[in-house]
């Protein structure tokens, strides 16, 4: 399941050229090419799936397994001082290539990057509004 017009696709199949840090049958993880700080990564599927609404469960379990790993070894290679895993889906979450991929964001104490937004503040009915919404 591979789309051809994806750049995603050709760098985790190996159509074209990339840093890459591990890969496997199902998975491929290069360094990204406008990093946020040194080391950043992305997990990249060898199939393609747009985002994580249509990744399989299996894959999702996978992705995740191997974020795990690559953070531990990141983490002694690099010597950073914490992790983001980021994930965006959805233009109007961030996602800019339409293929699922995971970043692997290294910290170091005062590397300049924020991750964060403005939080808002829900009344307890709010929140129990919203809650009913998603579980009903």
């Amino acid at each position: 399941m591979r789309d051809d017009n994806c750049i995603f696709c050709k760098i985790a199949n190996g159509d074209i050229p990339s840093k890459a840090l591990y890969e496997d049958d199902d998975f491929k993880v290069i360094l990204d090419l406008g990093p946020a700080t040194k080391g950043h990564a992305l997990i990249l599927p060898k199939n393609h799936y747009a985002n994580i609404y249509k990744l399989p469960d299996e894959a999702a379990s996978k992705v995740m397994l191997l974020a795990k790993k690559m953070t531990i070894r990141m983490t002694e290679k690099l010597n950073c001082d914490g992790f983001n895993l980021v994930q965006n889906n959805g233009e109007d979450a961030g996602q800019t290539v339409f293929h699922f991929h995971l970043h692997l964001i290294p910290r170091y104490k005062n590397d300049g990057q924020t991750l964060g937004w403005k939080s808002m503040e829900p009344t307890p009915e709010e929140l129990e509004d919203i809650r009913k919404i998603i579980t009903e």
